[in-house]
């Protein structure tokens, strides 16, 4: 078995690898029949020669690979025909602008297995850079709180090594009292919290957090049963309001007359209430000034998230009376940081992260007859069809999709 770790060649240039030179090693340690060719990179948070350095070959030639790797999408015009890919390819909610895309794998005969459908038996995720979304996300939050105000600066976090680097950052600044919200107890929001442990911050319950006034700054991490409640009155719970999300409506406000410093890390599920409107922000008690919206869902759950942010400008300002993209250093303006592919800027530590998971999950399943069904259950296409699981996708594919999904 050939696997082929692909040049990523989507812009923004992406410097991520599924596997990095330590992890091929361990692959092909592991696996005796299996070998990996690195396709060259000048990109690529690894080099040509770590991959040498560590005995794997770098061959410009992915025809001889059976399965290829990537991250982000593949160009159409790079695809080989007749191979296996796994890349994320944001076709699984019939995004529009990768319809395309679909078209031309199937055309080609691809095997598509998409890394956000790589699950267990139990439906859990196995691979993902989410961790490192919240882990940049916090801090970029911080840094667009100093630049807001003009209380301190910091280097951008894809100027710094890793997530050591900016931990250090983090831990010399002297903040006032703030309140400091941060949403969503998974990967994203689990990986914001190791930041706001590592500075040393507070953390509170909710009860305090709303009440209570502190003499330092201070953290509360909540999660969909703390910001939405059932409309019937009747006592809801996150089980109940992930299986009837309409049922709900939002229990966010109470937060955001307390809150200086919002960081959004909760996954928001297709007909649950927004967070917060654009007539809440309105409200002259509406305290937040900075967010940092890392699940970046444009004009969605979050009013003031109008649209993405970029590494390279990653603030803007939202002007809650006109609707309105302004400065961010405005008094009367929202500073929001919506970058969308945070683990970018920490290309090593994620691709370690993504790559164990990966070795742990996933390669096993091509020398094992894919027991645990992994492969399977992430199998989009097959000779030229939409496999049975992803079935839905097929009106997509024909551009026959209900016009509320367009």
């Amino acid at each position: 078995m050939k696997f082929g770790i692909i040049r990523e060649r989507k812009n923004p240039p992406d410097r991520r690898v599924v596997l990095s030179p330590q992890a091929c090693q361990k692959v092909v340690s592991k696996h005796q029949n299996a070998q990996i060719i690195v396709e060259p990179s000048p990109i690529r948070t690894y080099t040509d020669a770590e991959y040498r350095a560590a005995g794997i070959e770098v061959d410009l030639n992915m025809e001889q690979c059976d399965v290829l790797l990537g991250v982000k999408e593949v160009p159409m015009d790079a695809l080989i025909r007749d191979k296996k890919y796994f890349f994320f390819s944001h076709t699984i909610k019939k995004q529009p602008y990768n319809r395309d895309l679909l078209e031309a794998i199937l055309e080609k005969n691809i095997e598509l297995y998409d890394h956000e459908v790589i699950t267990d038996k139990n439906e859990q995720r196995l691979v993902a850079f989410g961790r490192y979304a919240g882990i940049v996300g916090a801090y970029n939050g911080f840094r667009a709180f100093g630049l807001k105000y003009d209380a301190y600066k910091l280097p951008k976090a894809d100027e710094l090594p890793d997530q050591k680097a900016l931990i250090k950052v983090l831990t010399t600044l002297e903040l006032p009292k703030i309140k400091v919200l941060l949403t969503g107890r998974g990967r994203v929001g689990d990986g914001s919290r190791e930041m706001l442990d590592a500075m040393g911050m507070k953390r509170v319950n909710v009860d305090e957090y709303l009440k209570r006034e502190f003499d330092e700054p201070v953290y509360c991490q909540i999660d969909a049963g703390e910001y939405n409640k059932r409309k019937d009155g009747v006592r809801g719970n996150k089980a109940d309001f992930f299986e009837n999300p309409e049922e709900y409506k939002s229990n966010f406000y109470r937060f955001a007359k307390v809150t200086d410093l919002y960081i959004a890390g909760h996954f928001h599920a297709q007909d649950a209430p927004f967070l917060f409107t654009r007539e809440d922000a309105k409200q002259a008690d509406f305290k937040i000034k900075v967010v940092a919206d890392i699940s970046c869902d444009i004009d969605g759950p979050i009013a003031c998230t109008i649209r993405p942010s970029t590494i390279q400008n990653p603030i803007y300002g939202y002007d809650p009376k006109t609707e309105g993209e302004t400065d961010y250093t405005d008094p009367s303006a929202i500073a929001v940081m919506a970058v969308d592919n945070l683990p970018c800027e920490l290309p090593r530590d994620a691709s370690e992260g993504f790559g164990e998971a990966f070795l742990k999950n996933v390669i096993p399943a091509f020398f094992n007859g894919d027991k645990d069904g992994i492969l399977q259950r992430a199998r989009m296409t097959y000779k030229g069809k939409l496999t049975e699981r992803y079935s839905y996708l097929q009106d997509y594919v024909d551009g026959t999709e209900p016009a509320d999904f367009q």
